[in-house]
């Protein structure tokens, strides 16, 4: 009679299969995608808050300028080069006057001679003024006369006739008077524009400064506009800042700012807000603020990068957490609120934020509340959590 070996296998197998059951639960509570969520945690507590805004600037100069002829022209001379220390009114380049000094000689040759025939007209009425008292004494004594007899009506007349003929001479040489001096007026008005013009082709500091760039050489051509040489004030050097929208509140004149330049990195300057811009950049969605030195260092110079704190006013008695710890859902900004194990997202209004980290929560808080700082994964109302050190490297 043969023993039958099939039941032993079957339980074999059988518990085999329990074992790797078991197994496979323990790993995915553990471990698996039914494993409690790895979170920190942290306590809202009450404390002091010093807020400040972030940004990165850009050295200008305030007050810049461009040189430049108002008409096209050629480049005749240029007397300066970059980085010259200039001051106002110093001859700096000058362009070629072409035909100007000629139009300037020809314009002058005019105005003299308009100046001639003013005089000429000016002795024309003097003349017809004498000629019309001469005729208007003739014509009174010839007309007292004819009264009493002495001579014809016919006589009268004539004199009458000469002093009317004196009176026309008088108003026509009144009125060529006018006209050569209005001819004098526009030539003069032509020689001062010609004048002017013959100004501008020297091109002169507008104020004391420095040369930043020469952008045309003796003999190339220039249009109207073009600018030959830059000037700038390096007294007048300032950051124009670019600050996140969502972050400048606070932000206006005369905050005190620290600034640090690309080039000493390890040296804190003092300075100021100058200047919030009305015009923020759309694209970006930064606000621009020019922030100005306290003292001015020694050896700035136009474009340099700079970091830029502005320091806001502190808050005290603040209830602080961690910015981290802060969620969105949908529209409403929160934390994920530990409550006796379980879960719960909290909208919370929060208030003054420092650049370490810390952010004031106005609104949806009390002291001792536990809020979740990190979390490996996404949390949700049923999440089951499990409290850690850390995320970094294994959890304890």
């Amino acid at each position: 009679m043969k023993i039958p070996i099939s039941l032993p296998r079957q339980l074999l197998f059988a518990a085999s299969g329990i074992v790797l059951l078991i197994a496979f639960g323990w790993v995915a509570t553990k471990s698996g995608p039914f494993a409690p969520v790895k979170v920190t945690v942290t306590q809202a507590a009450t404390g002091e808050v010093a807020p400040a805004l972030f940004g990165i600037g850009t050295v200008e100069a305030r007050r810049a300028y461009l040189l430049g002829p108002t008409t096209a022209g050629r480049v005749r001379r240029v007397l300066v080069d970059v980085g010259e220390t200039v001051k106002a009114g110093q001859l700096l380049a000058e362009m070629d006057p072409v035909d100007l000094d000629a139009r300037l000689a020809s314009a002058g040759a005019a105005v003299a001679r308009a100046k001639s025939a003013v005089d000429t007209a000016q002795a024309q009425v003097r003349d017809a003024k004498s000629r019309l008292d001469l005729a208007s004494g003739e014509a009174r004594r010839y007309d007292d006369l004819g009264r009493k007899g002495y001579v014809s009506q016919s006589v009268v007349d004539a004199k009458l006739q000469q002093q009317v003929s004196a009176q026309a001479q008088l108003a026509a040489a009144d009125s060529s008077l006018a006209s050569t001096r209005q001819d004098t007026s526009r030539l003069e008005a032509e020689r001062s524009a010609a004048s002017q013009q013959r100004s501008n082709i020297r091109l002169l500091a507008p104020a004391d400064g420095v040369v930043t760039s020469r952008d045309a050489e003796p003999g190339s051509t220039v249009v109207a506009g073009q600018a030959v040489l830059k000037l700038m004030d390096p007294a007048s050097l300032w950051i124009k800042v670019r600050l996140d929208q969502g972050r400048s509140s606070g932000l206006r004149l005369g905050l005190p700012a620290d600034i640090t330049l690309r080039s000493r990195p390890g040296v804190s300057l003092a300075g100021k807000v100058g200047r919030v811009e009305p015009v923020s950049d759309s694209v970006t969605e930064e606000r621009i603020a020019q922030v100005t030195f306290d003292t001015l260092p020694q050896g700035l110079s136009a474009g340099e990068m700079a970091e830029v704190t502005l320091r806001l006013p502190g808050v005290r008695d603040a209830l602080l957490i961690p910015n981290a710890a802060l969620r969105q859902r949908g529209a409403k900004s929160g934390v994920w609120l530990r409550e006796n194990g379980s879960l719960r997202f909290t909208p919370v209004k929060t208030g003054a934020e420092s650049l370490d980290g810390k952010v004031q929560i106005i609104e949806g808080l009390k002291a001792g509340d536990e809020v979740i700082v990190y979390s490996e994964r996404d949390l949700e109302d049923d999440s089951s959590i499990k409290v850690v050190t850390s995320l970094v490297g294994k959890a304890q």
